[in-house]
């Protein structure tokens, strides 16, 4: 691709044109977003060759956009590209969720939604901003590519290629199916990290018990140190989806409450294998498919 436009250069925006970059996939990258610091240091960092503030000078000539930036600024984004969005350039986003994605998509483009092609990488750190950003943070990692019914296969087939010229492996599911899965795996943890670390935070004794909270705690809230930002959109742009799964956690909350209250030891133990087992099955899952890439990419 000769040129590429990011809108949002941090961890996700800055770490798809470094991998691009690194892969000789593109030969020049522009970075939008709403922190002039934070273009600047995008370019600093090599992470975008031009930072632009003006949008229908961004994406003159552009073969692929991509919004990087939260959720719920997917509507107002679109909505400023729309008028300066030329046959042949294909529009993609990296959002957490996709079905309120689509539906701002169609509002805010009309007649021009087959230009956007829907996605979703599977990675991510903790970490926020330019200096967040990895050349190799897909590699190995999954994308999923939401494809609406108006797209082109080619332009979604541009869109794949993009990523898998970052290192990632590319699956296909509804923007419904999408979000009810990672209600469930990513949605609710996140959720529930953030609500543990709230909770302890606001104890009268909080540093005492953060003084002995040790690598159990840190590894299970990890993700709490994610963008407050970020995750507030996403969790009210899923809201049905995750709580339908928070529901179901609570129940399983309160079963585990009643084994407890009744010292049922067996009933706690079977739920504890339980969970051990399908952590075991899924980990050595992940292990077997890294060992495979490498072995295809040796």
């Amino acid at each position: 691709m000769k040129k590429i436009v990011v809108f949002g250069v941090g961890l996700i925006g800055g770490s798809f044109a470094l991998a691009l970059k690194k892969a000789g996939a593109v030969e020049h990258v522009v970075g939008v977003g709403r922190s002039e610091a934070s273009l600047s240091r995008a370019k600093e960092l090599g992470i975008i060759d031009e930072a632009c503030t003006l949008v229908a000078d961004a994406v003159h000539g552009a073969d692929l956009i991509l919004l990087a930036a939260p959720v719920a600024q997917t509507g107002a984004i679109l909505e400023s590209i729309e008028p300066h969005l030329q046959p042949g350039t294909v529009v993609t986003d990296a959002g957490s969720t996709k079905a309120d994605v689509v539906a701002a998509a169609r509002l805010a483009l009309g007649d021009k939604i087959g230009q956007f092609v829907p996605g979703h990488p599977i990675a991510g750190r903790e970490q926020n901003g330019p200096d967040a950003a990895l050349a190799d943070l897909y590699v190995g990692k999954k994308t999923v590519i939401t494809a609406l019914d108006e797209n082109a296969e080619q332009d979604v087939e541009r869109v794949a290629q993009a990523w898998q010229a970052c290192g990632a492996s590319i699956h296909r599911l509804s923007p419904q199916e999408h979000d009810a899965v990672f209600a469930s795996v990513s949605h609710l943890p996140h959720l529930l990290a953030y609500a543990l670390v709230d909770d302890i935070a606001s104890k009268p004794h909080a540093p005492i018990l953060f003084q002995y909270a040790a690598s159990g705690f840190r590894d299970f809230t990890r993700i709490a140190g994610s963008s407050p930002e970020m995750w507030r959109d996403i969790s009210l742009a899923n809201r049905a989806a995750l709580l339908h799964e928070l529901d179901a956690y609570l129940v399983q909350l309160i079963r585990m409450r009643k084994l407890l209250v009744e010292r049922d030891s067996d009933g706690l133990e079977k739920i504890y294998a339980n969970a051990q087992q399908a952590r075991h099955n899924w980990t050595a899952a992940i292990e077997t498919a890294e060992r495979q890439n490498k072995e295809g990419g040796d």
